[in-house]
């Protein structure tokens, strides 16, 4: 089990007509895709989806518009990208940003990583 804290994340907006598309192709790089408004780690994840959504748009003034009724995401990174304890190292980086860049049109992001509380695969009832 990995410990408690916080994990680096991309927030991206992601046009919903290519998610399942896009989900699987991080899949297979190891960069894992999380739904905010569905994340188990906040008692409200709905709310937060929103509120993120709300930011991103607000902070670009208009330009990213078409993206008002996308889906919220946060991007992590799998274990491959990870050396123990120490920092995420820059190729992982890279290979993010390459990846979202393929994407052109169909995502809106930042540049930049941001930090939340771990999220973990929910386990079946024991």
């Amino acid at each position: 089990m990995r410990p408690q804290g916080f994990e680096n994340v991309a927030t991206v907006l992601v046009d919903p007509a290519v998610l399942a598309d896009f989900e699987l192709d991080l899949m297979s790089r190891d960069l894992r895709v999380w739904l905010v408004h569905t994340a188990p780690t906040f008692p409200d994840p709905r709310r937060l989806a929103f509120q993120i959504r709300r930011t991103l748009l607000d902070h670009k003034n208009g330009a990213w518009a078409v993206a008002e009724d996308w889906t919220v995401v946060w991007v992590t990174f799998g274990e491959s990208w990870l050396d123990g304890d120490e920092p995420l190292p820059w190729p992982a980086h890279a290979a993010l940003w390459d990846k979202l860049a393929e994407y052109g049109g169909r995502v809106r992001y930042n540049l930049g990583l941001g930090g939340v509380p771990r999220l973990s695969v929910p386990r079946g009832l024991d």
